[in-house]
């Protein structure tokens, strides 16, 4: 019988490799009863889903590319430098 650690390795390798049979079957009898394993396994699957589609979006090009403006950029350096030199930040 898996606990909930093993079961959730599991999960994340199953989204990478094949398990084996007696793995994925162990797995699947640990979801029937273990609502909090069925719930990461949902949620790895909507970021593993997210993720694919954000990868096919960069690829096709149709991602925005978002770059800051050079005050804003300028306003963020200075705020830095004055954290690292322990002053207050410029207003």
């Amino acid at each position: 019988m898996l606990n909930c650690r093993q079961v959730s390795r599991l999960v994340s390798q199953s989204m990478d490799t094949r398990l084996r049979w007696y793995q994925r079957l162990g797995m699947r009898f640990h979801l029937l009863y273990c609502v909090w394993c069925r719930r990461y396994a949902s949620q790895l699957r909507i970021l593993q889903k997210a993720c694919s589609q954000l990868d096919a979006e960069h690829e096709s090009g149709s991602v925005p590319t978002h770059t800051l403006s050079s005050e804003a950029r300028d306003n963020i350096r200075a705020r830095l430098h004055a954290a690292v030199k322990d002053e207050p930040p410029p207003k």
